[in-house]
């Protein structure tokens, strides 16, 4: 028998008729809820379950910490107790230091992460966009990327002298390559059909990257800035630890040679957490650009 001396089904049978919409549908395919709106959001997707989640493992860490202190199964010496951090850290807000310090040193982060972060975008649009800027500018740029952090200290003091402008420029250069790298390889990898079609409306130059471009590399553009945070305070910790008196790598390294553990951990605690802090600062900033751009 042919297709098309097929019996059609009958209104018994697993077919709804055409048209039929959300009331003829097959109850056993998922029903039309689960069709119009996709699988239903894990539970670990709640910001209550999310944020337990995320707090459970440094609790028990603390705990940990406290019992391996407690019972003196690590000297004091080498890990202080956390109510020994907290009392030194105290210490240090009555005498007026520690704010002066993680203000440095947020300064310091932001100037070198905005610096940084720009001439990234900048330099990425030409090498992304640009086959002569491909050419020219991504050999040089991908041996510099492979120049340690330290190994640019003695120039840059050589050069800028230890003041801020050393300092800001080192934590700059470690914010640029996460940048570059990003995003150049993005605009690479643009649909040429976008492209094409913003072409025949018209689009050349500065507009078609506005309104074509940009909107398609907006994610990465975010990815980059996360990556270029991260690493602008990993660079503060080189510029401050080498060459500079006050700020909280400057803290670190004066506890070190004053062989002050609880402000070693204090100050490695600060520092996580403000990491985290700009960095949700920055998850703020994503969230209102990719629904404006994405």
């Amino acid at each position: 028998m042919s297709l098309a001396e097929s019996p059609l089904p009958t209104s018994t049978g697993p077919a709804a008729p055409a048209g039929a919409g959300s009331t003829g549908a097959d109850p056993s395919a998922g029903g039309p809820s689960a069709g119009a709106s996709g699988a239903r959001p894990s539970a670990w997707d709640r910001p209550g379950v999310r944020l337990t989640a995320g707090a459970a493992l440094p609790l028990v860490i603390l705990v940990a910490w406290q019992l391996v202190t407690a019972t003196g199964l690590v000297p004091a010496y080498r890990l202080p107790a956390p109510l020994t951090v907290l009392q030194a850290g105290g210490d240090l807000v009555s005498r007026g230091e520690l704010g002066l310090h993680i203000a440095i040193s947020v300064q310091r982060v932001l100037l070198g992460f905005a610096i940084g972060s720009v001439i990234g975008l900048a330099v990425a649009a030409i090498v992304g966009l640009s086959r002569a800027g491909d050419a020219l500018l991504s050999p040089i740029l991908a041996a510099l990327r492979a120049v340690p952090s330290l190994a640019w200290v003695p120039l840059l003091i050589l050069w800028l002298q230890i003041g801020e402008e050393s300092k800001v420029t080192l934590i700059a250069i470690g914010a640029f390559f996460p940048v570059f790298t990003t995003v150049a390889a993005a605009l690479r990898h643009i649909d040429p059909h976008l492209v094409e079609a913003g072409r025949c409306f018209g689009l050349h130059g500065w507009s078609l990257f506005r309104t074509v471009q940009l909107p398609a590399v907006v994610p990465s553009v975010v990815s980059g800035l996360r990556l270029a945070l991260a690493q602008a305070w990993l660079f503060l910790v080189a510029a401050e630890l080498i060459a500079s008196s006050m700020g909280l790598g400057f803290l670190l390294n004066d506890s070190q040679q004053n062989g002050r553990v609880d402000r070693i951990l204090l100050t490695i605690v600060l520092l996580a957490l403000l990491g985290s802090l700009t960095n949700a600062l920055l998850g703020l900033v994503e969230k209102k650009l990719l629904r404006r751009w994405a």
